[in-house]
């Protein structure tokens, strides 16, 4: 199991939090309001692409919307093999800062 970048972490989490609402622009929205992370569109597709060569992430295409000028939009989603490289990222995570409230202490805003 490789762990997934911090980024490519943090767009794991946003797309499981989105569920069936996981479009680039809300993916974009939920990376800026939860994680202060602003990120061109650009930016996030490629770590799609990159996650989805790695079997974390697929997508289906929605049909063409109004107002999209014909461009169809793709519905993001989390693998298995997604979900359990967040599992082990975080359980990692917990264990290396175990025991350092005092050095970590205080909470992040």
């Amino acid at each position: 199991m490789t762990f997934p970048g911090e980024f490519e972490l943090m767009v794991l989490l946003a797309v499981l939090r989105l569920g069936d609402e996981a479009f680039a622009v809300e993916v974009l929205r939920e990376l800026d309001e939860r994680a202060g992370r602003k990120v061109s569109r650009g930016a996030l597709y490629k770590t799609l692409e990159r996650m989805h060569e790695k079997n974390l992430v697929e997508w289906d295409i929605e049909e063409t919307m109004p107002g999209r000028g014909g461009h169809p939009r793709r519905r993001f989603r989390v693998t298995p093999s997604g979900v359990a490289a967040v599992r082990v990222s975080q359980h990692a995570l917990r264990r290396l800062s175990q025991g350092l409230d005092d050095v970590l202490g205080g909470e992040v805003r």
